[in-house]
Formats: structure tokens, sequence, C-alpha cells
């Protein structure tokens, strides 16, 4: 219980926190260079995601450390393949999504967990996660969003509504490279249950997708981008990671979040296999849960 506690405070201090600029930019960095300095490369989706990483985790942890951490945005996953398979690494970890891990750890960029760092029974069952090779950080959302000065007179209200184009007309958003999620977006809206969308009827998904393609503006790839996209009014509506439109709207953006028809995802810390820094990855990512 006591594990279990310290994980969700945790969770819960990254989760209330967004604020603070990311630290620097990209710097290819050779092994041995790495290896010379008490500084850990983290790979972050940028924005205010990697603000709240800063201050809910990066800045105490070189608080009570002194090990200093520097951010590489955006996470990339051609990236994390490419740095593993040329032994030239811009980052020691990252943070990704639940397919992402999955991937990861079958194509062995991922490092397994590190038994030595963790002492028995501080680290929650429910936290490991990619087979062994990734321990929880977040969970969110991808949500249906849309600007609520276009619909005055109410908005979609599931992904039913979204393909909707004659009732809820307008500009639309899907992530292109959150590809499970938009698939289940499109079963959802050709009236699939929630109880019945496992395993994935793929053809299905993608010939109710060919009906909203000629609709949609921007398949959009970063969170960054999502948020400006219907900040700027670019887009009336979209699929977006919750925190992402949670902090326009109280931003003052008129935005509606719409929870129906929402999937959970995790987002996970990896180490890159054979990462020059990898022992103070796992230091870091026992500190942060």
């Amino acid at each position: 219980m006591r594990a279990r506690w310290h994980f969700d405070r945790r969770r819960r201090r990254f989760l209330q926190t967004a604020a603070a600029a990311a630290a620097a930019g990209p710097l290819l960095i050779t092994e041995r260079t790495i290896a010379q300095t008490r500084t850990l490369y983290v790979n972050s989706w940028g924005g205010s995601f990697t603000a709240a990483q800063e201050v809910a985790y990066f800045k105490p942890f070189t608080a009570s450390t002194g090990i200093q951490i520097r951010t590489v945005t955006p996470v990339s996953y051609a990236k994390i393949k490419a740095q593993v398979q040329s032994g030239r690494y811009e980052f020691d970890m990252t943070s990704i999504n639940s397919m992402q891990w999955l991937r990861a750890s079958r194509e062995g960029l991922a490092e397994p967990i590190d038994w030595t760092t963790f002492k028995q029974g501080t680290l929650p069952p429910e936290a490991i996660v990619a087979n062994g090779h990734g321990v929880a950080s977040n969970i969110q959302g991808t949500n249906l969003c849309y600007r609520a000065d276009k619909f005055r007179d109410g908005g979609p209200k599931s992904w039913v509504d979204f393909w909707d184009v004659k009732k809820f007309p307008g500009s639309r958003g899907l992530c292109i490279n959150d590809s499970p999620r938009t698939l289940i977006f499109a079963l959802i809206a050709d009236g699939v249950p929630a109880d019945r969308l496992y395993p994935l009827d793929i053809d299905r998904a993608f010939k109710k997708l060919n009906e909203i393609k000629p609709h949609i503006k921007v398949w959009w790839r970063e969170g960054n981008q999502s948020q400006q996209l219907i900040r700027d009014g670019e887009l009336d509506m979209m699929s977006i990671w919750n925190g992402r439109a949670t902090e326009l709207k109280q931003a003052g953006v008129p935005v509606e979040l719409v929870w129906n028809g929402a999937v959970r995802s995790t987002s996970t810390w990896c180490v890159l296999k054979g990462a020059p820094n990898r022992k103070l990855a796992w230091e870091f990512i026992q500190f942060a849960t």
C-alpha cells in the first residue's frame, strides 16, 4: 500500500504541474561524451507536457542528486530506433505512449528494468509495463474536443457526431501517428459497442475513415501542434490529449472536452538499449516513481 501511495503521489504531482519553460534543445553526443558527464538526456513531447515534467520531476531530481537533466523534443520513434541501431545517442531515455513502448520492447530498442536500482516492493506491479522494459509515468485520455464559439447551440458530443458533417459542419483534425485510437474512434462512429471493439476490425475502421477523410483538414502529429490548431481556430473539432485541451480551457480558450468515447492510454519511461547513461536513467525513474 505504501508503494502504491508513493507512485500515485508522484503521478498526481506531475498531472497537477504545468509551469516553467522546458530546458535546452537537441545536442548530438557520442557515448564517450555522455559518459564523461553527470547529465541525463531525456526525450519528451515538448510544450506544457515537458514544462510540467520540469517542475514535477527534473528540477527536484537535480536538487536531490546533482545530476543535470537536458530535454530533447519531440518524441520520435524513428529517432529512437535510429539511435539504438547506430550507437549514436541524442538522449538516454524517453517518455512514450502505450503503442510505442510495446513496439520498442518487441524490437529490442529498450533496456529491461534494472532491478538493482529498485528496492523490493518499491515499484507497484501496475507500474511495470512494456514486458518488463518500462515503468508507467502517467495516464491520459485521447478525447474529442471542439470550439464552443463555433457551436453556440451545442457541439458534437460523440464520435458519431464528429462523423456527421451535415449536422456539425466545420474543419476537423485527427492524429495520424496515433493510429490504434483513431481506428477505435472510427469503429465507435460506425456503431460498434465499447464491449465489442476488440479485436479491432481494421477493414471496417478504414472504410469508416474513408467517409471522413475528405473533411479532415489536418492530420496532426504532436501535442503542441494539436493545441495550436484549435487555439488559433484553424480547426473547429479534433481528437486531442485531455491535458492539452484542459490547459487551453484554463487559459481561456473557448474549447470543450468530450469524455464520451475517450480512450485511455499509459505513458511510460523507457531507457534506450545501450544508452550510455542508462544507470542514471534508472536512478531518475526510481526517483520519479
